[in-house]
């Protein structure tokens, strides 16, 4: 006779009582059902940009995959061809010199930079700061290795800079990190040269680190910016950029972490342990990319958003949302009426009546509970059948 099988006495790791599976993946299974039984839902919540990189850019991938050298492991710190590209990528848009043999290190996304800088700088029980609202993986990825997060405000009425006043006197004994994100997301907050320079002083003056997540500066922006423009930055700072946004490369994965080589050197330890190099055609096709003419990121991240960002704002202005003009990036966020309750209440009218599915700003943080954030990664169409959706149902 066969003996029944027992149950196996196995839970979880403690550190995932500390956070809950991420929103997007959550909300993604119920918007697939309601797909499933025909209702069409259209998304205008994801950050992903719907157009393709450059056409250069997908010609390298094609030739350097049909060759029989590209195919084994490549060298954790990246191939010298990216390294230099994303060198001459800061010195072309931001004026800033890095050593691209010592100063830069390529990611796999900016998500697993969070995790590598982590691991390189905080111990458990170091404290970490990190903005309210904010990315959200700032939060998780820190709760799950063990560091004590410590919110800072980020308000509308200071146009979602941070109040140094406020920080000067938080308690931040032990604070290793702080999280910084401009131009903003979720806000649309422009980054300022005058913050920047402030938190270069803050971070000397505390001997905090500074990392500065900049993956936003080309969308609606004339003028892209980076910490690393302040004179010392590099000392204290860390800066990631990616090509996600700026290159429509989300799925791709490449990203770029600059700082000191001191710096670098402790985060090459971690990710050397943990990946190892991204596909040499990836790799060098993202080179080609950071080489797009000046005329591909006007129409891509300039001129293709304007027209979207002017029908997310007929969006705003139906749900009788407020919200700042002068935002920057691929997202709208706005104000709700004080007739709702809570965020939800609208959100989830939207996507039940009108069949639309946008953002609720709580889940960047208390100070997004009042908000929502329209993506502008949809066709000029959908966006507009979105609209009509709206008027028509609510």
């Amino acid at each position: 006779m066969r003996q029944e099988d027992k149950p196996v006495n196995i839970v979880p790791a403690e550190r995932l009582s500390l956070v809950q599976e991420y929103y997007f993946s959550r909300k993604l299974k119920e918007v697939a059902r309601l797909n499933a039984e025909g209702r069409d839902i259209i998304s205008l919540a994801i950050g992903s940009p719907d157009m393709p990189p450059s056409q250069e850019t997908i010609e390298t991938l094609c030739q350097v995959a049909r060759r029989h050298d590209a195919h084994g492991y490549q060298p954790t710190m990246g191939t010298p061809e990216l390294r230099q590209a994303m060198a001459s990528f800061y010195k072309r848009w931001y004026g800033v010199d890095l050593d691209p043999a010592t100063e830069i290190l390529p990611l796999i996304g900016s998500k697993e930079g969070i995790l590598h800088v982590t691991l390189a700088f905080v111990n458990p029980g170091d404290g970490v700061l990190v903005p309210n609202p904010g990315y959200p993986t700032y939060t998780s990825l820190s709760k799950i290795l063990g560091a004590r997060i410590v919110n800072y405000n980020l308000r509308e009425d200071n146009a979602w800079q941070p109040d140094f006043d406020e920080l000067e006197q938080m308690d931040l004994e032990g604070v290793k990190l702080m999280w910084t994100n401009y131009p903003n997301m979720p806000t649309g907050g422009d980054a300022r040269m005058e913050t920047y320079e402030r938190l270069v002083d803050f971070a000397k003056r505390k001997g905090i680190v500074i990392v500065n997540d900049n993956p936003y500066s080309f969308i609606l922006n004339k003028e892209p910016k980076s910490l690393l423009q302040v004179e010392g930055a590099k000392e204290c700072c860390i800066e990631f950029n990616s090509m996600s946004k700026s290159h429509n490369m989300p799925g791709w994965r490449v990203g770029l972490c600059a700082t000191n080589a001191t710096f670098i050197s402790w985060i090459l330890k971690v990710k050397s342990n943990i990946d190892s190099g991204t596909f040499r055609g990836i790799q060098l096709a993202a080179a080609q990319a950071y080489a797009n003419a000046d005329e591909w990121h006007q129409e891509a991240n300039r001129t293709i958003y304007a027209r979207r960002r002017a029908i997310a704002e007929d969006i705003m202005r139906t749900l009788g949302c407020t919200f700042d003009p002068r935002q920057v990036g691929m997202f709208l966020w706005g104000k709700i009426p004080d007739t709702y309750d809570d965020v939800e209440q609208l959100t989830e009218r939207v996507l039940h009546e009108a069949k639309v599915f946008i953002t609720p700003g709580f889940i960047f943080g208390s100070n997004g509970k009042r908000y929502i954030r329209i993506s502008l990664c949809a066709k000029e169409e959908k966006m507009r059948e979105a609209l009509e959706r709206i008027r028509t149902s609510l």
